[in-house]
């Protein structure tokens, strides 16, 4: 009752345009790859029979049952350009589907009958077991439609009667007979597949709405994505304005060349100025991780010299490193090491790995950048000699809003989203980015680039990371 309650609630949704499409679809689909299979167990149910009945009937049966299994590949073949779209199409496909289905039925039907009619011994066992694999093999693979797969049972329950009543009809037993005994048993076989039918017709009814609820849920997942990046975008663009003007004014008073500022005011604004400027480069990550997020982030792809990206970005973080005094040395890659990228998306990326391997150095210590070519491969390794970072901390050091010391005493600060951003803009050029560290002795990052050879000029580039961007 359950599963009939199923199937009554589950109509509205056949009768729906949506509904009819989808199950005609998987209908077609599973149609085309399982035809073949249902002809190899014919076909070796032809070749048994064949070696101990009359071999011209069986063939001549089984020749019919091939034809009309054609008209399912002729009707896919037919199908496969329907878009889903033109009702009246997917009319007549459907009408193809019931009249191939009684063809099809009717054909293998008259075929395990013909084989019946030959043994002239009771039982059938042949026959009957090969009409009950049809109709296991339809109850499996044609539950998408219910209706269609009613009129396919429907037709193989008739070719069960009608073999179950053929030694009944010609020997009269008595009902203690062992005649009786196999009839029964086919009844109790009908049944079996009638029960088994309606299972697995609930069971894609079940995976429907499964289907159906995941849709629903990756509908409103894109609608609230689309939400968080239009507030994000909205608020960190009203943000920055006025922040700008905050952090300028700030600057000038901290700077109080008039000598008007007191003593006691200095610190305050010092705290101050640098508290916006946090609070700039946080809405300034934001606005990249909301254009990265959104695929609005564009990439111009073109040759780079890796020597020279790695040299401009060591010079843009020339103050910073002398602000902390924390001697930067490089090694410069002797040969070619050309790379395809954006320039400047990868010097956001150098400039990321080097402030936190600055920033995570100790007072007085030094960091080394190394250009080197491994194999095929350009690596830029950025080392530093600092407090390190734990075993299994991976999705802290790439994740978002997250770093390895997240207490409230932490010595560094940062928006925890650098590492997450340098990841995705790496990944956008098809190359990777990882890190091998160990508590209290330091650590080095490492970014690996396909290296360009002497032919790979800028259109090709181009053409091979736009998919990419």
């Amino acid at each position: 009752m359950q599963d009939l309650r199923k199937y009554w609630a589950a109509r509205g949704d056949w009768f729906s345009s949506r509904g009819r499409e989808e199950r005609i679809k998987d209908y077609i689909a599973l149609a085309n790859q399982l035809v073949w299979k249902r002809q190899v167990s014919l076909l070796a149910a032809a070749v048994l029979a064949a070696l101990y009945l009359d071999a011209f009937t069986v063939f001549t049966y089984y020749a019919v049952v091939a034809i009309s299994e054609m008209l399912d590949l002729y009707l896919g073949y037919k199908a496969k350009n329907w878009d889903g779209k033109n009702p009246v199409m997917g009319g007549r496909i459907l009408k193809r589907i019931v009249l191939n289905t009684a063809v099809s039925g009717v054909a293998i039907s008259a075929f395990t009958i013909s084989i019946a009619v030959q043994q002239p011994a009771v039982g059938h066992f042949l026959p009957l077991f090969f009409l009950f694999s049809a109709a296991v093999f339809a109850a499996m693979y044609n539950s998408q439609m219910m209706g269609v797969l009613v009129l396919r049972l429907s037709i193989y329950a008739l070719a069960f009667l009608y073999i179950a009543c053929l030694d009944v009809m010609r020997y009269l037993p008595p009902l203690s007979s062992q005649i009786w005994l196999e009839f029964f048993t086919t009844i109790f076989v009908l049944y079996f597949i009638c029960d088994i039918s309606m299972k697995f017709y609930s069971n894609y009814q079940d995976r429907l709405r499964q289907m159906k609820l995941l849709r629903d849920e990756n509908e409103r997942t894109k609608a609230a994505l689309e939400v968080k990046s239009q507030f994000l975008a909205t608020v960190s663009h009203e943000l920055r304005t006025p922040l700008t003007s905050i952090i300028g004014s700030l600057e000038l008073i901290k700077a109080d060349k008039r000598q008007i500022l007191p003593e006691g005011l200095k610190p305050v604004i010092g705290i101050a100025a640098r508290n916006g400027q946090r609070l700039a480069a946080l809405i300034e990550d934001l606005l990249d991780l909301q254009k990265l997020e959104a695929g609005e982030m564009t990439f111009h792809f073109q040759p780079l010299d890796a020597n020279e990206l790695v040299s401009e970005a060591v010079d843009s973080t020339a103050g910073y490193a002398s602000k902390l005094g924390i001697e930067v040395t490089t090694a410069f890659c002797p040969e070619s090491c050309r790379i395809a990228g954006d320039h400047n998306r990868l010097i956001q990326v150098m400039s990321n790995l080097l402030s936190n391997a600055l920033k995570f150095s100790h007072d007085g210590g030094a960091v080394h950048v190394r250009v080197e070519v491994i194999n095929s491969r350009v690596r830029i390794a950025v080392q530093d000699n600092g407090v390190g970072i734990p075993e299994g901390a991976e999705e802290c050091v790439f994740g978002k809003f997250s770093q390895v010391d997240s207490s409230d005493v932490r010595k560094v600060g940062g928006t925890g989203l650098g590492l997450n951003i340098t990841k995705q803009i790496i990944e956008r050029h098809n190359s990777t980015i990882d890190y091998v560290s160990k508590l209290g002795v330091g650590s080095t990052f490492y970014v690996e680039f396909d290296r360009l050879t002497a032919g790979d000029g800028s259109d090709n580039v181009s053409d091979s990371f736009a998919k990419a961007a």
